[in-house]
């Protein structure tokens, strides 16, 4: 179980400049939030303890490794019940094209976020992957032409605080 964690100005910018650069070395990370580097290491260490920070991961272009076809998938799961849910997540997550995918509300049940190395790859993931499988009722599938990522996730404030 997480610890309720309480959250200062320098927690938020230790995870605002992690988010940023996760190879920044502590001691320049404590100068950035101005603590010491003992302080800063023991803050780190805490917000990894309490499953704020869970981890690190080299960021990597898609088309730079082959994969120039990125889609979104919207997918129906027919009836949409656990005994057919998890198998598919399983399946899903299971496949190398798969980047993320999202359990969503509303006429979709999933996102799937892909990255293939052509429409011909894209066609065969989407034929030979998602719509052979019985429990999948419907396929949407969006081309994605560009990508932005937003800022780095914070402790939420509720406005007007």
């Amino acid at each position: 179980m997480r610890e309720n964690v309480q959250f200062d100005s320098v927690d938020v910018a230790i995870l605002r400049l992690l988010q940023n650069d996760g190879r920044m070395p502590n001691k320049d990370l404590a100068a950035a939030v101005g603590v010491a580097p003992s302080t800063c290491l023991d803050r780190v260490a805490r917000l990894r303890r309490a499953g704020v920070i869970t981890g690190y991961a080299a960021t990597v272009d898609p088309v730079t490794v082959g994969r120039d076809v990125e889609a979104l998938l919207m997918v129906q799961v027919q009836p949409h019940a656990r005994p057919l849910v998890d198998p598919f997540v399983a399946h899903v997550l299971a496949l190398p094209e798969t980047r993320a995918l999202h359990h969503v509300t509303g006429e979709d049940d999933f996102v799937v976020h892909v990255a293939c190395g052509s429409t011909a790859d894209l066609q065969r993931l989407v034929l030979d992957e998602i719509t052979a499988r019985r429990e999948v009722g419907r396929v949407r599938t969006h081309l994605i032409f560009s990508t932005w990522s937003g800022p780095p996730v914070l402790p939420f404030e509720p406005s007007g605080q």
